[in-house]
């Protein structure tokens, strides 16, 4: 398999080989257009233009000691043919431009120089509302417009899931998983013993965990939290489908109340979130908050850390919420 770099004489003819840049075309810039974890990931600027080349490999791009499935790319190429028959999703996403399945790449048009909403998690930033339902909006469309009623093709993306389901589910949970937690926050590693001790907690994870494995009805983005939001000159668009799946629309919303709530989103804002959902989809609040409960725990203990700016105060006071919601 070919493994992309960012030299410019190989990336010309990788993509001149593949008709991704035209004969008279050449580059004049490569740069990394985010701080994505997962990929390979390129903008090629050209004389005319600019694209993105992402290309997955056989571990997480961050983590290089972490596995991951190599072909799951191929995954976030299926979620944007599928849906491109929904106007209001396909304006908010990059579209599909061309894809090397033998090798793991994909080639999509670039939004432009955009910020994520990762900055949520300093310390008094707050969500638009208008963005809020930008986010809300399409994550209804998404759970209302592709379903097993008007999608033969279902994504299954089990080894995605199983990836996941492993950093969420499981490896938080484990005592010596080779995360020091103090590193991050002194104090915060006896604080997270409790919970990695607490048997009726990982029997509520373990049950939620059996849930999301299963295949549910609706397709989700699958990663729906602020990384995966992008503040555009042309609006809010939604990047990096790779966990897609066809499951319950709770996990979704529940992530993205957990990354409110993380945030330090007031919680007016985080009832608004699920008032306008509902007013647009049908949800299961009760699933749903215990889906929030379970992100909040993974990213707290976990080793998917966020630039997360709360004292230690405030994140055992999230981790008993959370607690509380799946126990009681």
């Amino acid at each position: 398999m070919i493994k992309l770099n960012n030299n410019i004489e190989d990336l010309t003819l990788y993509l001149k080989s593949k008709d991704w840049l035209t004969n008279n075309e050449s580059i004049v810039a490569v740069e990394k257009p985010g701080d994505g974890n997962m990929n390979f990931t390129l903008r090629i600027t050209t004389e005319t233009r600019s694209f993105i080349v992402k290309q997955s490999r056989e571990y997480v791009e961050k983590y290089p000691q972490v596995a991951a499935p190599e072909d799951r790319v191929l995954m976030e190429a299926k979620f944007y043919k599928i849906i491109e028959k929904v106007p209001n999703l396909k304006e908010m996403m990059p579209t599909l431009i061309g894809l090397d399945k033998a090798n793991n790449v994909m080639v999509m048009n670039d939004l432009g120089n955009g910020s994520d909403f990762t900055y949520l998690y300093q310390l008094g930033k707050q969500f638009l509302e208008e963005d809020l339902y930008a986010v809300v909006d399409f994550a209804a469309t998404l759970h209302t417009s592709i379903t097993v009623h008007t999608q033969e093709d279902r994504i299954t993306n089990t080894k995605m899931r199983a990836l996941n389901h492993e950093h969420i589910f499981n490896y938080p949970y484990v005592l010596n998983n080779g995360i020091n937690l103090d590193d991050i926050l002194p104090g915060l590693q006896k604080e997270a013993e409790r919970f990695k001790t607490d048997e009726p907690l990982k029997k509520a994870v373990k049950e939620l965990g059996d849930l999301y494995l299963q295949d549910g009805n609706t397709l989700l983005h699958g990663d729906y939290f602020p990384g995966s939001w992008l503040a555009t000159v042309q609006g809010l668009k939604v990047i990096d489908p790779e966990f897609c799946f066809f499951g319950k629309p709770e996990f979704e919303i529940g992530v993205l109340l957990a990354h409110l709530k993380m945030a330090n989103q007031a919680n007016t804002l985080i009832e608004k979130a699920v008032d306008r959902y509902k007013s647009l989809a049908d949800l299961d609040t009760v699933l749903c908050y215990k889906f929030m409960g379970i992100e909040i725990l993974r990213r707290i203990i976990g080793l998917a850390q966020l630039p997360l700016e709360i004292n230690l105060e405030k994140r055992v006071k999230l981790l008993n919420e959370a607690r509380k919601i799946l126990v009681n």
